[in-house]
């Protein structure tokens, strides 16, 4: 029986109709409704609750970071995974910020996307590696590096490989392949880095590693 309830949020039928395809290959993932705006998308939360919405962020009537910030708001335990055209920071940093656990382009295989809904789902981050880029680039470029690693906890090298892995938008199985240990070792290190750092998950690591330039892109 499918664990994982989704809600999609698309202004596009069409979309709606393939990200509903694409996510329904996973014998754990059921669609349990679809939205073509914010305010339906908020309607159907507050009645069914979903485990995972869904949202695009361009959209009439509400667009999806307005819904998400009231999504977020009101019932904090559902996760919310950007799914949309647009990589700017303009919509990126306010999508997150409003409460988005992870932000994928529309232009991710079915399996990247599939992947991000059982990772928002597990309380994990999930962001494509060009939005994993320009979040780390947006931050350093905003606010410059003073010195603030020093007041970090040092990492030890595994983790800090870790680290880079997830800057270059790596997901936790591509992470594991790429050091050769286990799915459950990286989400292990990844653990260390919350506690040693103070922070909630994936994509506050990456912010405070780009305050403290712990982390480049190649």
């Amino acid at each position: 029986m499918p664990e994982i309830r989704v809600l999609i949020v698309d202004d596009d039928p069409l979309v709606r109709s393939a990200l509903a395809h694409f996510v329904s290959r996973g014998p754990d993932v059921e669609v349990i409704g679809q939205a073509d705006n914010g305010v339906e998308a908020i309607a159907f939360v507050e009645q069914h609750r979903p485990d995972v919405v869904m949202m695009d962020v361009q959209m009439p009537q509400m667009n999806g970071i307005e819904a998400t910030a009231v999504i977020a708001e009101r019932w904090p335990e559902i996760r919310i995974l950007a799914v949309t055209t647009l990589d700017g920071s303009d919509t990126v940093l306010p999508m997150l910020s409003a409460g988005a656990s992870g932000y994928l382009l529309k232009d991710s295989s079915a399996e990247s996307i599939l992947q991000g809904v059982r990772e928002v789902y597990s309380g994990a981050s999930s962001l494509s590696p060009r939005i994993a880029s320009l979040l780390v680039k947006h931050v350093r470029s905003t606010e410059p590096t003073t010195g603030p690693a020093d007041a970090l906890e040092e990492l030890t090298e595994r983790e800090s490989q870790v680290l880079q892995r997830l800057a270059e938008g790596m997901s936790n199985a591509e992470i594991a392949q790429s050091l050769i240990v286990s799915e459950g070792t990286v989400k292990a290190h990844l653990g260390r880095i919350m506690s040693k750092w103070h922070v909630r998950d994936r994509v506050q690591i990456l912010v405070t590693a780009a305050h403290a330039g712990l982390v480049d892109f190649h």
